[in-house]
């Protein structure tokens, strides 16, 4: 079995058959016409043009395996329905949910605009008396706060209890209500009137048609006031011109994005800009742990017939 390997990864550690050729590729470049018989392609930051070329080309392809937690890329590329799409979810649980904590905590200390007091060698007095203000209190911590994770799958079921072990009530939303990895969560049509009670709201949505720009004005409205916003699932399912509306007036105190509609971000882009924001370059995950194993288990179900993990 041929089988096509990234060159954006190091898979050294990865385990296959004797019989297996394992052919590493440039994911921003032209495939070889002498791939063109492989049956199996293994994706991880490949250009858009790399993956609609590699739809069009591989007529022997039987499993596309992303490595990406969302395969959104992969999906639109054009792959026949006759190619099995794997995806990547459980390997970057651990980066992301750290990088969410991380963001989380920036936005609700405001790490933002302290480190912009720092660029212009000032105290921040005026930050001082409003994280040192009674009514204000509740603003400036994760302890007793209510923190509800949207996608509540395994990158969820990772970052939950870090939040709980810094005081934080968690909650989620998913398909169906009910409860997930033992947290309460609220379906889709339940989440504006639970966003009243919600101090922040952590995005870990993939991006689907289904879920464009779902953060807009509905849900911006619904959120309670002083609340912030963090997405580290997928850019598109955020209304970004509503996004900086809420941002620029205040009626959403502060948010961070580690992924935007286009990306990278344009100079132009307004986003730059906006007040009350903190922006990171999709850096969440950027490094997939344990792929060779996921890699190996889904070639041998290949082989054998069995189910493929993660089948999308």
């Amino acid at each position: 079995m041929k089988i096509l390997i990234p060159d954006t990864i190091d898979l050294s550690d990865l385990t296959v058959g004797s019989d297996d050729d394992l052919v590493v590729y440039d994911v921003a470049a032209s495939i070889p016409a002498a791939a063109y018989d492989a049956e199996v392609l293994v994706a991880w930051r490949n250009t858009t043009a790399n993956l609609e070329e590699a739809a069009r080309t591989l007529g022997s392809l039987r499993l596309v395996q992303t490595l990406a937690a969302g395969p959104d890329a992969v999906l639109a590329a054009g792959f026949a329905p006759s190619v099995a799409v794997a995806s990547g979810r459980s390997l970057h649980d651990a980066t992301v949910a750290e990088h969410a904590l991380a963001l989380t905590l920036a936005v609700i200390r405001r790490l933002d605009r302290l480190r912009d007091a720092q660029r212009e060698s000032r105290w921040d007095d005026e930050f001082l008396e409003a994280q040192r203000d009674p009514s204000t209190e509740s603003l400036y911590t994760l302890a007793g706060a209510s923190v509800c994770i949207w996608g509540f799958g395994s990158i969820a079921r990772t970052l939950a209890p870090m939040l709980e072990l810094l005081g934080a009530t968690v909650t989620g939303v998913a398909s169906s209500a009910g409860e997930r990895h033992g947290y309460p969560v609220v379906d889709d049509a339940g989440l504006p009137a639970h966003l009243a009670g919600v101090d922040v709201l952590i995005s870990l949505l993939p991006a689907t048609p289904e879920t464009e720009g779902a953060f807009g004005p509905t849900l911006l409205a619904a959120l309670k006031p002083g609340a912030v916003f963090v997405n580290v699932g997928r850019g598109a399912t955020v209304d970004e011109p509503a996004l900086i509306e809420a941002l620029t007036s205040g009626s959403l105190r502060a948010a961070a994005l580690d992924v935007m509609v286009q990306e990278p971000l344009p100079e132009s882009s307004p986003l730059w800009t906006t007040p009350n924001l903190l922006l990171t370059p999709h850096a969440a995950g950027n490094r997939p742990r344990g792929a060779a194993p996921l890699i190996a288990q889904n070639i041998r179900a290949l082989k054998e017939g069995t189910p493929l993990t993660n089948l999308v």
